[in-house]
């Protein structure tokens, strides 16, 4: 392949998708002196988040404006769109949904995915120019990576491209103005030049499907963003085909991947499995109450070592085990505890 062919890869694959992608423009009712700023100023000390979050949450008087902007994609002709949980979050909000050809509709959240940073809205429109998806399992590092979103929400469908520069990252990401937090794992890091407002668009490949949707950056650094992978978000339209909402496995507890690092730092008996440990949140519990996990007896500072008598492997975050699972599944974990080994088993709930 010459440089003028692979050169026009790119530009055949933005032509494919880029009619699919749609700017949200996120609108609520404030009080007159709060309309001198409708951006909110990011929060300190967290370092991610991309899309521009709606103001805090005020009775509807004054004026509705403009208070935020995101990006998302077509993925059904009848109006079905993946957009980021952290776009939508806002409940108090209003959603318009702006189509590649300048076509305004009413953006409706169908669901939040109560995991991962995605969730889908849905408009009523028909025949639609449809985004691919692709295969996120697939993907490999150094390959090429192309964005595509409403940056700083003002530019409609605006490009770059990189490379995929990190799999299976963990990072922290504000969901809102309030201090809401969700902890990714196992999220794509990409040198794609991304900007506010590009949150909730897809990152492509050079066949023009998506890989994954644009989520974070990490401010004060050179093009580090992330995406979560696009077969994440398949999971979460299939549970939407077949139960109207997205549908999680919840064991209740908070538990950091093993690795030799871990075990040498807090001279652990062992480098792999799940650890049991509250996280530096206010208030974090290691094991909720009521939930599975209590049920079956887990205590903190117990190390899950096998789901089902496979070993969890180093570096692996349990919840990637667990979404293998459906709500329903009776699961059997073997824990250490004071060196000694225990068998238990407890049956997976929906997660609310």
């Amino acid at each position: 392949m010459n440089s003028q062919q692979y050169d026009s890869l790119p530009i055949e694959a933005v032509k494919k998708v880029y009619p699919g992608v749609v700017s949200i423009v996120i609108s609520k009712y404030v009080p007159t002196i709060q309309q001198v700023m409708p951006f909110p100023m990011m929060q300190f000390p967290n370092p991610f988040g991309m899309g521009q979050s709606p103001a805090e949450s005020t009775p509807p008087s004054g004026e509705k404006v403009k208070v935020g902007g995101g990006s998302g994609f077509i993925v059904q002709a009848d109006g079905l769109i993946l957009t980021n949980k952290h776009v939508v979050f806002d409940t108090d909000a209003e959603y318009t949904v702006i189509t590649n050809n300048g076509q305004e509709y009413p953006g409706k959240v169908l669901a939040r995915d109560p995991i991962s940073d995605i969730a889908v809205i849905k408009i009523e429109a028909k025949d639609l120019p449809v985004v691919t998806l692709g295969d996120s399992g697939k993907i490999e590092l150094g390959q090429t990576a192309i964005a595509i979103g409403n940056a700083l929400g003002m530019f409609r469908n605006s490009v770059s491209k990189g490379i995929i520069s990190g799999m299976a990252r963990s990072i922290s990401a504000a969901l809102g103005t309030q201090g809401e937090m969700e902890h990714l794992r196992g999220v794509i890091q990409t040198d794609v030049a991304i900007n506010q407002g590009n949150s909730g668009g897809p990152l492509i490949n050079l066949n023009g499907e998506a890989i994954g949707i644009n989520t974070a950056i990490i401010f004060g650094a050179q093009n580090i963003g992330f995406a979560v992978p696009i077969n994440w978000a398949k999971q979460d339209l299939d549970d939407i085909a077949k139960y109207g909402r997205i549908v999680k496995p919840f064991l209740g507890l908070l538990c950091l991947p093993l690795n030799k690092k871990l075990q040498n730092q807090y001279h652990l008996v062992r480098d792999k499995g799940a650890l049991v440990v509250r996280d530096h949140r206010p208030n974090s519990i290691a094991v909720v109450p009521g939930s599975p996990a209590d049920r079956a007896g887990i205590k903190e500072n117990d190390i899950i070592t096998h789901v089902n008598g496979e070993e969890i492997p180093e570096d692996i975050d349990l919840i990637e085990i667990l979404k293998k699972h459906r709500v329903g599944d009776e699961i059997e974990l073997t824990i250490l505890r004071e060196g000694k080994e225990i068998k238990t088993k407890t049956v997976l709930e929906e997660r609310k």
